[in-house]
């Protein structure tokens, strides 16, 4: 477990968890190994060294490990000193792994001092132990734990979960663990009252089982795809069956440009092998070039989405065709001039008048184009093709340079254009998605030639999340997930950017957007309407010259914050749809959201509660209130599962307000009607299995169930430490047979992997969010 990261590490093969008696032997032995290099010539380990070996985030722990390790108060630990206690956490029984946890939690004499100090906390005379008595050792303890020691250790427990709570809460949070476990009432916790409060939470219990090595083991990294449980099975029946459209249409994708080819190779196979190659490529090339746009129509792809050809078509998947396709066509260009200059060689040495450059940069009728130009607007469509993909790529997007991509990308208009000169039938592919494509356009520009849109309110989270209120326009109509591309001229002239719509379309006033600051656009728009700090309230009595000066400041403030807003016109260019359209037609639905990856599902748990309360039926006499069947064509939902995932504790901010209603719709409900399930999750907080949170989520718990509310979120429902376990998640989804269940996450491509391949194991169908 003692592993650094700038020398060799003392903890088990990443992704190991609980080891068997074997590998717990090899692992000590291991250890043994390993201790020389990290203990030096001194053959002794320090507290410095001891610290930076287990990489945690604060010392506190690190300190208190070390002193019980050390167990002739030497300040060091030798070889001995700490395979003697490894070895008894690996292989000691339940109670030698409890003791341990509760010796780490008896914190006395001079470490106890010192952090109560730290964290300036206050102490009271408990009659056992005053602080700046020196009679107890350091790493022993006193063999019980008093409330000041509890509400210290549990301080930390939250520094190291990245939980800020204000100083009462964690008074409220070690009262409502110390009076839990202080079955006497004596005013200290022994150790066989902690293990009485212990086997009240079975799960804490499971974890005491596990080895050593996984409770002092360093933080790993988050689970990669790389693991055997989350691998796509590409020959499976469930693999195929959720990828059955998006693999129907790549088989007929490639063997319509292989038929295409064909037949226009054999076309010119009788003047030239080069020159047949050329014409096979050069008419797969009219096919994809007019199919490059025809993927790109996101009205008419959105208006498909309402058509039975959604469920035959990978429309979610266009915008990864149309990438596929634009590299294809950079293929097919590389191959079709490689194939004309070839054939341009051969005849320039078997006439040997002229010489390869003529031919390539010299119109010469019968070449082919307008006016046998068709080598030059050829290579001109080259240069354009490189041009463009190379400033495509998602290295230029994302680091701050989204013009470069904008103002290149602009060159389909030439590269369109010289295609019909170069190509003398590409016209007739290009006809109908190119009047489609600038009837698109046309629709774009009247909506913005409308008039912008005023945006209604700014709200600016501490998370560096912009939430904007927009006026929506008369005839917006939109459904629930969809999203638009919002252009705000005062933070760049030519930059769209695709947002989700967090609001529902109930919702008839404004539309809602929130938007994180990731990248330079984003950032822009987050400073842009950044004021200055209000003026701070003051508890003494402010003079008349004071109040006046507060006063004109609040009013210039305001008067800033209105300019802003007369200034920051936007427009928007939508609505276009998503998979989370499919939502409403689910029998069971799991919506999963990491981080802002919650704003569609924002509106559509917003959506489903407008529908509940248009269906609410009440009794006259008793008011007792009730819900309608919801099985209807417009949403035959019959359970619904929300998993909201978080790095850390303020990102909650940024919706908690509307689950707080969600949960308030759901409390009126009776039994039968609540069929919205959340679970939250943290991922910073420390999981159940490492012992440092032990106590902390005990005492999380108990407070949660006390109160009603949890801690962290204020919500009824209980944030979940650390990551997901996707297979217990779905296998209770599973259980619960309300259906055929489909799954919409929408996040990083690489959670999306690892759930991708827990869905194909389970046989749930999988959609996730693209744009």
């Amino acid at each position: 477990p003692l592993g650094a990261a700038a020398h060799p590490t003392l903890c088990p093969p990443a992704g190991s968890r609980a080891m068997s008696a074997a590998e717990d032997t090899e692992w000590l032995r291991w250890v043994t190994k390993q201790f020389g290099t990290i203990a030096g010539e001194d053959k002794e380990i320090d507290l410095e060294e001891f610290k930076t070996a287990l990489q945690v985030k604060e010392s506190f722990f690190a300190e208190r490990f070390f002193a019980l390790f050390d167990s002739d108060g030497s300040g060091t630990i030798s070889l001995e000193e700490l395979l003697k206690a490894l070895s008894l956490l690996v292989h000691g029984n339940e109670t030698d792994k409890l003791r341990f946890l509760f010796q780490v939690y008896d914190v006395d004499g001079k470490m106890m001092k010192n952090r109560l100090i730290r964290c300036k906390v206050k102490v009271k005379p408990w009659g056992r132990w005053v602080p700046g008595s020196d009679l107890l050792s350091p790493n022993k303890g006193s063999g019980s734990i008093d409330p000041d020691e509890l509400r210290v250790v549990l301080g930390w427990c939250l520094r190291e979960s990245a939980i800020a709570l204000p100083e009462e809460r964690l008074g409220d949070l070690t009262l409502a663990l110390f009076e839990a476990a202080d079955k006497d009432h004596s005013g200290s916790i022994t150790f066989e009252e902690l293990r009485e409060e212990l086997e009240a939470f079975p799960e804490v219990m499971e974890n005491l089982t596990i080895s050593a090595a996984s409770w002092l083991k360093p933080p790993l990294k988050p689970p990669v795809p790389t693991e055997r449980s989350c691998r796509p099975r590409y020959l499976t029946r469930a693999y195929w069956h959720n990828h059955r459209s998006k693999l129907t249409f790549l088989g007929g994708y490639a063997a319509l440009n292989l038929l295409l080819f064909t037949l226009a190779a054999l076309r010119h196979a009788g003047l030239s092998g080069w020159l047949a190659v050329a014409r096979g490529c050069g008419q797969c090339l009219n096919f994809n070039c007019s199919f490059l746009a025809a993927l790109m129509l996101r009205r008419c792809l959105t208006w498909l989405r309402a058509t039975p050809i959604a469920k035959v078509l990978p429309l979610d998947q266009h915008v990864q065709f149309h990438q596929l396709v634009g590299y294809v066509v950079l293929v097919l260009a590389a191959v079709h001039t490689g194939a004309h200059v070839a054939n341009f060689s051969r005849l320039a040495r078997q006439d040997g008048r002229h010489a390869l450059a003529e031919y390539l940069l010299s119109a010469r009728p019968g070449v082919g184009g307008l006016g046998g130009t068709a080598s030059q607007t050829g290579l001109a469509l080259q240069g354009l093709l490189v041009a463009m993909l190379a400033f495509s790529s998602p290295c230029v997007r994302r680091s701050g340079h989204f013009e470069v991509f904008y103002w290149t990308h602009l060159s389909y208009i030439s590269i369109w254009t010289l295609l019909i000169l170069h190509g003398p039938h590409f016209w007739k592919w290009f006809v109908v998605p190119g009047c489609l494509f600038m009837l698109e356009k046309v629709v774009g520009l009247a909506w913005r030639r409308a008039g912008g849109l005023r945006i209604v309110e700014v709200n600016l989270l501490p998370s560096k999340v912009t939430h904007l209120v927009i006026e929506r326009p008369q005839f917006f109509h939109y459904k629930p997930g969809d999203y638009v591309y919002l252009n705000i001229p005062a933070i760049a002239t030519y930059e769209w950017h695709p947002f989700t719509i967090s609001s529902a379309p109930e919702q008839q006033e404004t539309l809602w957007l929130h938007i994180r600051s990731l990248g330079q656009w984003t950032n822009k728009l987050y400073e842009y309407f950044q004021q200055p700090e209000w003026p701070s309230s003051e508890p003494k009595p402010l003079s008349r010259s004071l109040r006046e000066k507060r006063r004109r400041r609040w009013v210039q403030v305001g008067a800033n914050r209105a300019q802003l807003l007369a200034k920051a016109e936007c427009y928007i260019d939508g609505p276009y749809g998503t998979p989370t359209r499919r939502i409403f037609t689910s029998e069971h639905a799991v919506l999963i959201g990491a981080g802002i990856g919650i704003t569609p599902f924002a509106s559509i748990l917003q959506s489903i509660m407008y529908r509940y309360r248009r269906r609410r039926q009440s009794c006259p006499s008793c008011h007792y209130s009730w819900c309608e069947d919801l099985w209807d064509e417009e949403m035959t939902l019959r359970k619904v599962d929300f998993i909201w995932i978080n790095r850390d504790q303020k990102h909650f901010e940024w919706f908690v307000s509307l689950l707080t209603k969600l949960e308030m719709e759901q409390a009126e409900q009776g039994p039968g009607g609540q069929f919205l399930e959340m679970h939250m999750y943290m991922t910073s907080a420390l999981g159940k299995n490492d012992m440092k949170a032990i106590g902390l989520q005990m005492a999380l718990d108990l407070l949660a169930a006390k109160e009603q509310r949890d801690s962290i979120t204020g919500l009824r429902t209980r944030t979940q430490p650390g990551r997901p376990d996707w297979s217990k998640v779905f296998g209770k989804v599973a259980e619960e047979k309300k259906g055929k269940v489909q799954v919409f996450f929408c996040g990083s491509p690489a959670l999306a992997k690892v759930i991708r391949g827990h869905c194909e194991h389970f046989g749930f169908r999988f959609f996730k969010e693209n744009f």
